[in-house]
């Protein structure tokens, strides 16, 4: 029994031993596969880091480049006007009555910057009432018939200049008359360049089907601006008005024809509901209003000594510097509405 008890104790130590010496073997091979697994990541990581690192720095180069050569930063202000687009569409597709907040905000804007512009260039204009008298011509636009939008401009183009005389009277510091007329101007100006124009906008967007004439034409200068840009970047070299806007070329007046009237003729069939003549009209017309309107704040730039409105758009400069084609458009849309709109089929 003695005997037999030994040779079963035995029998498990050489279990216990043959068991130790197979786990050994198996806990190191994990351990070192563990450890090729651990380093295969890091390697895919430095790989991965390495290529992103490569990847900003072309970016950065690229992006420097092209700021060098356009004279902004075009990849941010790509992404802020589609941001903006964003908006505007929501406003006009789903949320129609929002686009009176999107047209109250942007008139209040602009005319912020046009007023602070002619106040650093030296004449005088009072901002409090631009606004109260700008707000005001916005929301008669939308909640009163139209004929009351031109009583309302006219009452608030002679507040605005009232106040200005009344305000240089008060003053009694020794201004000049020409430099007092020329205040009382300047505050009627920019009553009628941001908010009256604005306000027309929303005059067609409250019509029936107006908020597709607001994007069409919308469309249309965006199409045009991107037209120039690309053509006269691309093969720009003879001045369109180079005492005014030197950068703009006939070669991006040549793109910014073939886009607005290519794109207009697509509103007019697919958006508008008209035929394609239209569409060279609706086209032409727009162009010719968007071209007028950025020549025209170029030259008031130009006189002012300024090269942009603001800065509050990084990449695009103010309020007024992306809405200068805009806004004169906007008579220009509402006036082919009410001679074309009857003969829409929508």
């Amino acid at each position: 029994m003695e005997q037999e008890s030994e040779r079963t104790s035995g029998e498990a130590a050489n279990q216990r031993t043959d068991t130790g010496s197979v786990t050994a073997p198996v806990d190191g091979a994990a351990a070192d596969s563990s450890a090729h697994l651990h380093s295969q990541i890091r390697a895919a990581r430095s790989e991965i880091e390495s290529q992103v690192a490569h990847a900003r720095a072309e970016f950065e180069v690229a992006n420097e480049r092209i700021k060098a050569r356009t004279g902004r930063n075009l990849i941010l202000a790509i992404v802020i006007a589609l941001a903006i687009g964003g908006v505007l569409l929501g406003s006009l597709l789903f949320f129609k009555s929002l686009f009176v907040i999107f047209a109250l905000a942007a008139s209040i804007l602009g005319t912020i910057e046009l007023s602070r512009a002619m106040n650093g260039s030296g004449h005088r204009v009072d901002v409090a009432p631009q606004l109260v008298a700008g707000s005001v011509l916005i929301l008669t636009g939308y909640f009163f018939d139209s004929w009351m939008l031109w009583i309302a401009v006219f009452i608030a183009v002679a507040t605005v200049i009232v106040w200005r005389l009344v305000a240089q009277m008060m003053a009694r510091d020794g201004r000049d008359y020409s430099d007092v007329l020329s205040d009382a101007l300047v505050s009627g100006f920019v009553q009628l360049y941001a908010p009256f124009l604005a306000s027309i906008c929303v005059v067609l967007v409250r019509q029936e089907h107006g908020e597709w004439w607001v994007l069409g034409f919308v469309c249309v200068v965006v199409a045009a601006d991107t037209g120039a840009y690309a053509a006269g970047l691309t093969f720009g070299k003879h001045p369109m008005a180079p005492l005014i806007s030197p950068k703009k070329t006939w070669e991006g007046f040549t793109g910014a024809v073939i886009a607005a009237v290519g794109i207009a003729m697509l509103i007019s069939i697919f958006m508008l509901g008209l035929p394609w003549w239209f569409g060279f009209i609706f086209g032409l017309v727009i162009l010719a209003t968007a071209t007028f309107g950025d020549l025209g704040e170029s030259m008031i730039k130009r006189d002012l000594g300024i090269k942009d409105m603001s800065s509050w758009l990084p990449g695009h400069g103010g309020i007024l510097d992306r809405l200068d084609s805009v806004l004169p458009s906007t008579a220009a849309a509402l006036g082919l509405y009410y001679l074309f709109y009857p003969l829409a089929v929508l």
